[in-house]
């Protein structure tokens, strides 16, 4: 969900990855799991690049966070949303099927990474919950939802990721325009009162989404007594 070229050059190296499967997520998202060479080293938080080579050696990259929580195995999956004009995003969903060989290199980023260990408020925006949906597996996984709060901002409920496991007594879906009939709180943007409750002392937050929904997030999540120094941001755009 980061520019390719921010990545620390040297990270890994290159390695083939096998789909082993896809499922539909929304009408424009899918979650590719791949079976790696390697046994995978991720953190919640961190992204894999993936790379598409041409039979004219053209390459093309984009870079997509981990949605699966760390379990020592050799899988992963990535979630990734089909955006119009885009190489990457178009041709793994229009020509990518299970069984067919991909490039990965990672994983990478340390900043933006939470280890069950701390508690954690978790903003998420549109396809900004992938790398958000990773911590909150890997505290289910371990038994530390105590740690965590998870609130994820989406326009209505076909475009919420996840939707048959998100939801949990962690788990807040905040419905900016159209909300299921039996939402009590109405449709509406993202505000202090969504966020205050889970805002408590020695709580760090992660926000990940578009570049204005991660400044607006930050915003409320400063107006609520979170510390800027305390809160981590991770901004995408339509790379494609």
């Amino acid at each position: 969900m980061t520019d390719p070229s921010a990545a620390a050059a040297g990270t890994t190296t290159w390695q083939r990855a096998r789909v082993a499967s896809i499922r539909n997520e929304t009408e424009t998202a899918k979650t590719f799991r791949l079976v790696l060479e390697q046994p995978s080293a991720h953190l919640a938080g961190q992204h894999f690049i993936l790379r598409l080579t041409a039979p004219d050696g053209y390459t093309a990259s984009r870079s997509y966070s981990v949605a699966s929580a760390p379990d020592g195995t050799n899988e992963i999956e990535l979630t990734i949303e089909r955006l119009a004009g885009g190489e990457v995003s178009t041709f793994m969903h229009d020509e990518v099927i299970v069984g067919d060989e991909l490039e990965v290199r990672g994983p990478i980023g340390r900043w933006f990474v939470w280890d069950a260990h701390a508690p954690a408020l978790l903003v998420g925006g549109g396809s900004g919950v992938v790398p958000l949906m990773a911590m909150l597996r890997v505290a289910r996984r371990r038994g530390r939802t105590d740690l965590i709060r998870l609130v994820v901002s989406v326009r209505g409920p076909d475009a919420l990721y996840y939707a048959d496991e998100i939801a949990g007594p962690e788990t807040t879906v905040v419905y900016t325009r159209t909300a299921p009939d039996d939402e009590r709180r109405p449709a509406g943007r993202l505000t202090r009162s969504d966020l205050a409750p889970a805002a408590g002392a020695g709580v760090t937050a992660y926000v990940c989404g578009a570049p204005a929904f991660a400044d607006a997030a930050t915003d409320l999540l400063m107006a609520v007594g979170v510390p800027a120094a305390d809160i981590r941001v991770e901004r995408f755009g339509p790379s494609g």
